[in-house]
């Protein structure tokens, strides 16, 4: 719809019946205006919409129909054309900037009545006074109406300009009794001063109001298709959210566009201060208002949202509430948000923010640090960092974001790229221990500890001198220490962290701890990553879970799947892959969502699925994974992740065969205070198997003697590796260390099994080392481990051909045995039926229950409680009528279901 709707210049079309007596004038002794009684041209580029007109048609099954929108929503020339397809008499009048006492008006009115072909009769009369009206005339009036067989539709156009609250009054008496004789079509900007809640309580008010009149993006691109302006429908819809859809920008820019070499790039870039919009709102809307109005909207427009108290604030006054509930009733494009917010319309804030520049130079900052210190007293976080930074004030930025104790939210959450972001153009001349804080968060987030340790000493020292209660500074100094800790490999300054953390949290008020989780879970986070590097895999492990049990929730998330990362390397670690896959799984399950990089869970995450995927021989699908991380900032400081993409990469090698570039690829290339038992562990395990496949078997041996046998994987590997060098007693020895009280996991005992195995054939004890071997790959497959087999070397190839070996091994370690042709015997009995079908969670009860784990196990293993598992468990034995664990496997079996 075009733009010149609501212009007050308007074309009119001079057809106005011959029945209107040209020589009547007003009660002020002027002649009738002809064009007010014309309905307005519409132009060329006029888009007919439906759906509007549609809901216009429900104007003759109601009273009262009211078009209610700003100036340029199109309200005229729909009702125009609208009005112009309808049959007689259609009385249409518009009202301008003149006088409109009730005399006037009503003279007016009838006037229009007499030019549709509905004349009042000579009983009704005319006003002979401008200022008042008769009461007898409107009685008559509705009298008159209200007899006629076919109602009058009677549109007043720019009723708005109608301030007077007698003819609101009077129209509505006439209206009333009027009756079915006549339909009342009110084209406004304001809520007119009538009853609209009884005509809408009785179903008798049709409203389109500005929501509706909005152009959608496809009544859009048909308008600028009118302008000869050919655009994609995503430009469309870019320029309907520029400018909510309002006609007459529309209009604007596409007249504007049809003169651009580049139509599509000047509807996405043009600047709305500098266009035909901006002349078309400051006249029709800013210099409309009052000289205090101009200044509010101008001082506003700073703000992407206001309510009266923070508009004061920003102009020393105490009017904001009644002028902004009015400009609002005038839709003078400040929409309400609701609970006392405002908003102004895009293009005006626009539009505004440039007239203050011109009419208030300078003035802009400390407009937008009043708003931040307002923001900041009412707990407005978010805008309350974006005015400081606007004004260019970064001791109250980062002061609002460590007093709210929000300085974890650098780290993590939706929005902490863009606070990042926000906080980068922070210079070296804002000198507070707030701002210290914040830009060591920054450049330690950034892996550079120089700098960011110097930031951080430079802000502790502060603090040291300040006596006044600063617990959330000096609670956000204990985090970025726990940081730098995990950064370093050191474990007692990651506890001292801890430590001071854990006092301070006395001292901070507990709604912004509630407030802000993601500050304890970050701590945790640091904390349990560094004692894993120790090795401390038990304290590490209820440090982190603790973290993977934080609340769900966007500002936790980071910490929540980090945790999970480093769950999934310990599960691995211990020899659990099936675990450590389920973990590693949950640390990624969020990693393709679109925005910022990923947190280092995620990369813990595809680490550890890469190991595993060696285990089970997918080489590929590991490489694939292992690429993926790359690119990671993280993994260049972090001990932890370095260590796991080591890990990863040298099996994948060792996997290929290239011993030489695992032994380079193993030694994590990080410094640490402390070393780490694990990662020296891997190295050695590495470098030892790259020494004995060359030959090389004393110095395999002397590599070996940095292992730590306190972890069951690594005494397993190197008890393989001594019984390769021929060293039978010194690898049972290494088998024999591990406690069996610790539960290990199932890489553990396939490899255990097969280095027993292996010394039994060696000893020539055939059927030990088959027996040995059976229960390997009843382990193994369960898993689907493949290379401890692959690996094990030629001895085990003549076991693995017999019969009951190559059964369990077939599908899985070795392509299934060909089908071959049999006689038809006759057919097996049916499977035994099961009544109910088992749940998902119960089949995984059932699963590890056929794998001999107690109900702790499985709690552990599904992160579920104890309680919850005896559950499943009882509803497995009902829906396979059984009273017991082997009786529950017997039957699953039968059915097939394992």
């Amino acid at each position: 719809m075009s733009a010149v709707s609501d212009i007050p210049a308007r074309a009119r079309v001079s057809a106005v019946p011959a029945v209107l007596p040209l020589s009547h004038t007003d009660p002020l002794g002027n002649p009738f205006l002809r064009t007010r009684f014309a309905l307005p041209a519409r132009p060329r580029t006029y888009l007919r919409r439906r759906r509007l007109v549609d809901h216009l048609d429900q104007a003759f099954k109601t009273p009262l129909t009211l078009l209610d929108g700003p100036a340029g929503a199109g309200k005229t020339l729909l009702a125009a054309e609208w009005a112009s397809r309808q049959s007689p008499p259609v009385a249409w009048l518009s009202f301008d900037g003149g006088d409109h006492r009730p005399g006037l008006f009503w003279a007016y009115v009838l006037q229009a009545l007499r030019a549709c072909g509905a004349p009042p009769s000579d009983a009704v009369g005319a006003p002979v006074n401008a200022s008042r009206v008769s009461h007898r005339l409107l009685s008559t009036l509705a009298s008159e109406l209200n007899e006629r067989e076919r109602p009058v539709l009677l549109v007043l156009d720019e009723y708005d300009r109608v301030a007077d609250t007698k003819i609101a009054e009077q129209l509505e008496f006439v209206l009333h009794h009027a009756g079915r004789g006549l339909r009342l079509v009110l084209i406004t900007r304001t809520e007119p001063l009538l009853p609209l809640h009884r005509y809408r309580a009785v179903g008798e008010l049709t409203e389109i109001r500005s929501a509706e009149l909005a152009f959608t993006p496809e009544e859009a691109a048909a308008l600028l298709e009118l302008h000869g302006v050919s655009v994609p429908i995503q430009a469309a819809r870019n320029l309907v959210d520029r400018t909510r859809g309002w006609a007459a920008g529309l209009s604007l820019s596409a007249l504007a566009a049809r003169e651009s070499s580049d139509p599509e790039l000047y509807l996405k870039e043009f600047e709305a201060d500098r266009s035909t919009v901006a002349d078309f709102l400051l006249a029709e809307v800013l210099k409309r208002q009052t000289r205090e109005t101009q200044d509010l909207l101008l001082r506003v427009s700073v703000l992407d949202r206001f309510c009266p108290d923070l508009a004061n604030a920003l102009t020393h006054r105490i009017d904001a509430e009644p002028l902004l509930a009015g400009l609002h009733r005038e839709n003078a494009f400040v929409e309400r948000l609701g609970h006392s917010w405002y908003q102004l319309h895009p293009l005006f804030r626009e539009i505004l923010r440039a007239h203050l520049r011109v009419r208030l130079p300078g003035l802009e900052p400390e407009l937008h640090r009043r708003a931040a210190r307002w923001l900041r007293r009412h707990g407005h976080l978010p805008e309350t960092l974006a005015h400081s930074a606007a004004a260019d004030d970064w001791d109250l930025a980062a002061g609002a974001l460590v007093d709210d104790l929000a300085i974890g939210r650098l780290f993590t959450g939706p929005n902490s790229h863009d606070l990042a972001q926000l906080f980068s153009h922070m210079g070296p001349e804002a000198r507070s221990p707030a701002t210290d804080l914040v830009r060591a968060a920054h450049d330690l987030s950034h892996h550079d500890l120089d700098h960011g340790l110097a930031s951080l000493r430079h802000a502790e020292e502060q603090l040291a001198d300040d006596d006044r209660d600063l617990a959330a500074a000096r609670l956000s100094c204990a985090l970025l220490e726990a940081l730098a800790a995990r950064l370093t490999g050191c474990p007692p300054e990651v506890e001292k962290a801890a430590e001071t953390a854990a006092g301070l949290r006395h001292e901070v008020p507990a709604h912004l701890l509630d407030k802000h989780p993601e500050l304890t879970a970050l701590l945790l986070t640091h904390v349990g990553s560094t004692l894993l590097w120790a090795g401390r895999f038990e304290d590490a492990r209820a440090v982190l879970n603790t973290v993977a049990g934080t609340p769900g929730g966007p500002s936790t998330e980071a910490p929540r799947e980090e945790a999970m990362g480093h769950l999934a390397l310990l599960d691995y670690l211990n020899g659990w892959p099936g675990r450590a896959e389920r973990k590693a799984l949950a640390a990624v399950s969020e990693a393709e969502r679109p925005g910022p990089p990923q947190p280092t869970g995620s990369v813990i995450g595809r680490l550890v699925l890469a190991a595993v995927a060696v285990d089970r021989n997918e080489l590929d699908r590991a490489q694939a994974l292992i690429d993926q991380t790359a690119d990671d900032p993280f993994e260049a400081r972090d001990p932890v992740t370095a260590a796991g993409r080591s890990l990863a990469a040298a099996r994948l090698l060792m996997a290929r065969g290239k011993m030489r570039a695992a032994v380079e690829a193993v030694a994590p290339a990080v410094p640490a205070a402390v070393t780490s038992p694990w990662a020296a562990s891997q190295e050695a395990l590495v470098t030892s198997a790259a020494l004995l496949a060359e030959g090389r078997v004393d110095r395999a041996t002397e590599a070996l003697r940095a292992v730590s046998g306190e972890q069951p994987v690594y005494a397993v590997e190197a008890a393989s590796i001594q019984l390769a060098a021929r060293r039978t007693a010194a690898a049972f020895d290494l088998l024999d260390s591990i406690h069996t009280e610790e539960r290990t996991g199932p890489a553990v005992t396939v490899r255990a099994a097969l280095v027993r195995a292996r010394a039994a054939d060696a000893a020539g004890d055939t059927a030990t080392a088959r027996k040995l071997l059976t229960q390997a790959l009843l382990d193994a497959r369960r898993e689907r481990l493949r290379r401890p087999f692959l690996d094990a070397g030629a001895w085990i190839r003549p076991h693995m051909a017999t019969a009951p070996l190559h059964d369990l091994a077939a599908g899985w370690l070795t392509p299934a045995a060909p089908l071959t042709r049999q006689r038809p015997g006759p057919p097996s009995p049916p499977a035994p039926l099961v009544v109910v079908e088992l749940s998902a969670r119960e089949h995984d009860v059932l699963e590890r229950v056929a794998r001999m784990m107690s109900t702790e196990e499985i709690a552990a293993d599904l992160c579920l409680s104890v309680n919850t598992v005896k559950t499943h468990l009882k509803s497995v034995y009902r829906k396979l009528a059984v009273n017991r664990r082997g009786e529950a496997v017997r039957r699953a079996r039968d059915l097939r279901m394992l």
